[in-house]
């Protein structure tokens, strides 16, 4: 392999594998903050446990999200420095602000939420969570400000003479219409992969519960802790369902946005090789081996078109038009000046294949979907058990809900981001850089396979660790707490409350 091909696959691997931990990091904070909020509001000892118990399964989850996401920035300067000397101007400027605005809001006040049990007074210790839970939110817009500028390159000119991309508005980069879309679905698939961990860890513990008490051998603590589970697996239901109503209007938005400033990826989405009016939207396709023509299909007239156009009769164009005129100079965005000045550019690179991996694009489309209606579905089918009263059986077709019902958003998140980047191929920045020139040129093809496998032995290694960690503390349930008091000696050392 080139050392172009391994540097994506060591992106890939770092980077799916470092969003694992990103959506509960983003979301459990707030679902911790609100449990809180509960105890503060009512007094009541089971939201106070609620609180502790998944306040230590989040920081977990945050302290490995941490550590792998550190190894994010290193590549950009060692495996694709071409990338940063061209559009670091651009691309630098969001994440300046994540370091130094959102990611210390959300560490220092988290410090302060972890050994301020006994020195804060209750509404201000309450008041740091929320920071935190900001923080974390506010992390991922400007995150997703930079991906998003990758996605549609907005506010910045090139500049022939140093053969860079210059920002010439930080407000345009911010305010880039597939940012303000991509924020709230991606926050909204955060809330799901969140409230599904709730969900399930709630769940499991309830199916148990349910069991002592069937049997006549609940004791008054484990009474006491099915309550408290019965709550947190509905609320994580509730909040589970809410988001997905949020994904389905923010991903309809961000389809017809998609299809405007990127036309080759919902085609890439449907494999669409042929323009068609109306479109269809296809459930199931087995294609040839190199995904150019359909063997077999079901489909469903018109759906595609509403997705790109909103109306059922719409237009959309297929890969072989879009390779066609993209290789002639259309523009991919017309309002993006720095795709109209960098299409000399290209021109000179000479991009010979236009089209994205098709097999790739069209089914993590799909599995990204089909995902997120499964979790809906086991959240719907919890409130359904739950009703009146009811309690679940301990059986394994439970248990194995319970597992999926954070698996399944969580995926669902991760195929969403890889249809995402690979949609956008075989640019790194759509319609002005390439992926093939955006590589270190100095770094062979040996030293990043000997990174990616080290890379990828930590991160099995971590893997293990983590989900050690969390079972170790899932089994163990909700822990023994007393009320939390102030302590009136300034010079107390701090106390750590996990």
């Amino acid at each position: 392999m080139s050392a172009e091909t391994l540097a994506r696959w060591q992106f890939g691997i770092t980077t799916v594998y470092h969003y694992f931990f990103v959506p509960l990091t983003i979301a459990l904070s707030m679902l911790v903050a609100v449990l809180q909020t509960i105890w503060v509001r009512t007094g009541q000892e089971k939201y106070l446990k609620l609180t502790k118990f998944f306040g230590k399964l989040f920081l977990i989850n945050f302290a490995m999200g941490v550590v792998t996401g550190i190894v994010q920035e290193f590549q950009f300067g060692m495996n694709w420095s071409e990338y940063s000397r061209f559009v670091g101007d651009i691309f630098g400027a969001p994440l300046a602000l994540e370091a130094l605005l959102a990611f210390f809001l959300e560490s220092v006040f988290l410090g302060l939420w972890i050994f301020g049990w006994d020195k804060l007074p209750k509404h201000l210790h309450l008041a740091s969570i929320y920071l935190a839970a900001i923080g974390t939110m506010l992390s991922s817009v400007f995150i997703l400000a930079a991906n998003s500028w990758m996605q549609n390159p907005v506010g910045a000119t090139f500049n022939q003479a140093t053969d860079r991309a210059e920002m010439t508005s930080l407000l345009a980069v911010l305010t880039n219409p597939v940012t303000l879309v991509t924020v709230p679905h991606v926050l909204l698939g955060a809330y799901m992969a969140a409230s599904g961990f709730v969900m399930g860890v709630g769940g499991w513990h309830l199916a148990k519960l349910s069991a002592a008490a069937k049997a006549g051998e609940l004791t008054p603590k484990q009474a006491a802790d099915l309550d408290a589970h019965r709550f947190a697996t509905k609320f994580g239901a509730w909040v589970l369902l809410g988001a997905s109503v949020g994904i389905l209007i923010t991903g309809d938005i961000q389809g017809k946005i998609m299809t405007e400033v990127q036309p080759m990826k919902m085609a890439a989405a449907e494999a669409l090789w042929e323009t068609e009016q109306p479109a269809a939207f296809s459930i199931l396709t087995i294609g040839t081996l190199d995904a150019s023509a359909p063997i077999f299909e079901i489909k469903v007239p018109g759906v595609l078109s509403f997705l790109a156009t909103g109306t059922f009769d719409g237009k959309v164009e297929g890969i072989n038009d879009l390779a066609k005129a993209f290789a002639g100079g259309r523009l991919i965005n017309p309002d993006s000046q720095l795709q109209a000045e960098a299409q000399e550019r290209l021109k000179q690179i000479g991009v010979e294949d236009w089209v994205p991996n098709i097999p790739v694009t069209y089914w993590t489309f799909r599995l990204m979907m089909g995902l997120g209606f499964a979790a809906m579905g086991i959240a719907a089918w919890v409130l359904f058990t739950l009703r009146k009263g009811g309690l679940p059986k301990d059986t394994k077709l439970w248990n194995w809900l319970m597992i999926a019902a954070p698996l399944a958003p969580l995926f669902a998140n991760s195929t969403g981001w890889i249809f995402t980047e690979m949609g956008r191929q075989p640019f790194l920045v759509t319609g002005v850089l390439t992926t093939a020139s955006a590589n270190s040129p100095g770094v062979s093809a040996f030293e990043v396979g000997t990174t990616m496998v080290l890379y990828t032995l930590i991160y099995g290694a971590l893997a293990v660790v983590e989900v050690g960690l969390l079972r170790t503390y899932i089994k163990k349930g909700l822990p023994e707490v007393v009320e939390p008091k102030v302590l009136t000696d300034d010079d107390a050392p701090l106390t750590f409350a996990y």
